[in-house]
């Protein structure tokens, strides 16, 4: 049987090769050091926990999700009041506000929900695997935006040409950004939403990583800025704040009529949440938030370790002011190879694995993305390991 020819269309999933070279390395004995998946290795908060088990006790929770329900209406508003507490952003939790199957979800489900044959998506490159992945499966056309170190990994808005902004129905922003971890000031939202008047373009802020931040920056939402709540929605999730990748929990807020199109494809294609994640999500956003500080910390330790052990062996990186990531080229000495094969000699050679730059878009060609999930012994057996290779004659 012949699979759907908009799966051909999409980018090789290099993350499925890391799989797969990682478990070869894993059946010969030995000990992979992964910074590879960026799927955080601690628990969730005890009381979220403890939330989630009581619920899952409740006959009705097992029923399905609907939306006038008690405990679906009381997640609504703590979302908002989440939003409002941490961005000082107003929301109607009954029509700005949609939970998500995780922000993944939504974020694909919105390409699927506006896009046409002949709507271009704008993508800042490289990005989110699914930013890009989304727009290939809707259907749409996606027009990629470079985003370089010279600019702050920002995309120039003014370099897209204007026949394309003409066709463009939708663009996507992340910052803090995954993968660069690159940052941007309240400032950079206001020129996108200056640039976006008028344009009739749906602008789509990825926030996940808002809360992941270090040495005194602080993150924005996209609705802090006035009008942009005329074009612009915002993804969120408590899959990294909150250690909850696995129970896939996530949220859109925003313009009400652009999240009415998404909930309505949303649909006709699931069922909702299970309400004693529902339960467990309300009891993360409304408890304690000392858990989200302390995580951080640890964090910004592991980071600190990994960079400064980094640049100790030789191989020059810079330190991001947010996400749990570590983005840097590939080492001169290695400036020859792409990506992936630099990658697989590193699995291969001395049992380390990263993502490679090109799992994020063709202009990730020459990088590579560490992600903190091991803790600091790990990274340090894996910096000895990596040194070996850096030492090594070639």
């Amino acid at each position: 049987m012949q699979e759907a020819n908009r799966l051909k269309r999409l980018p090789l999933y290099l993350f499925t090769i890391i799989d797969e070279l990682k478990k070869r390395a894993r059946e010969k004995g030995v000990d992979v050091i992964d910074f590879g998946m960026g799927s955080p290795d601690m628990p969730a908060p005890p009381h979220v926990i403890e939330a989630l088990c009581k619920a899952a006790h409740v006959t009705e929770n097992h029923r399905y999700s609907r939306t006038d329900g008690d405990v679906e209406k009381r997640l609504r508003r703590a979302i908002a009041n989440w939003y409002k507490g941490r961005f000082g952003v107003v929301l109607d939790p009954e029509t700005e506000v949609l939970p998500l199957i995780g922000s993944k979800e939504g974020i694909a489900h919105l390409s699927l929900a506006f896009l046409n044959n002949d709507d271009i998506a704008l993508v800042p490159n490289p990005a989110y695997p699914v930013h890009f992945n989304g727009v290939i499966m809707a259907g749409g056309i996606l027009y990629n935006i470079p985003i370089v170190p010279e600019k702050g990994f920002l995309p120039d808005l003014e370099s897209i040409p204007k026949e394309v902004v003409k066709m463009a129905k939708l663009m996507f922003l992340s910052y803090p950004h995954n993968p660069t971890g690159a940052v941007c000031d309240i400032s950079f939202f206001e020129k996108v939403v200056k640039w976006a008047h008028g344009k009739n373009i749906i602008i789509a802020s990825d926030l996940t990583y808002s809360d992941i931040v270090y040495d005194g920056y602080k993150a924005h939402s996209f609705l802090e800025v006035k009008g942009s709540r005329e074009f612009g929605i915002e993804f969120h999730t408590l899959s990294k704040s909150y250690n909850m990748a696995g129970w896939r929990i996530g949220f859109v807020v925003g313009n009400a009529e652009i999240l009415k199109t998404l909930n309505k494809t949303k649909s006709y294609l699931d069922f909702g949440i299970f309400r004693a994640v529902q339960e467990a999500a309300i009891a993360a956003l409304e408890g304690p938030q000392d858990f989200v500080t302390d995580m951080v910390k640890l964090y910004k330790q592991r980071r600190d370790v990994l960079v400064d052990g980094l640049n100790a062996i030789g191989w020059k990186t810079e330190k991001p002011k947010a996400t749990f990531y570590v983005w840097t080229r590939i080492p001169h000495k290695y400036s020859a190879l792409t990506a992936l094969e630099f990658v697989t000699l590193m699995v291969d050679e001395v049992g380390v694995a990263v993502a490679p730059g090109t799992g994020f878009g063709e202009y990730g060609e020459g990088w590579v993305r560490f992600a903190l999930v091991e803790n600091e012994e790990r990274i340090k057996k894996g910096l000895s390991q990596l040194k070996k290779l850096l030492d090594a004659k070639v």
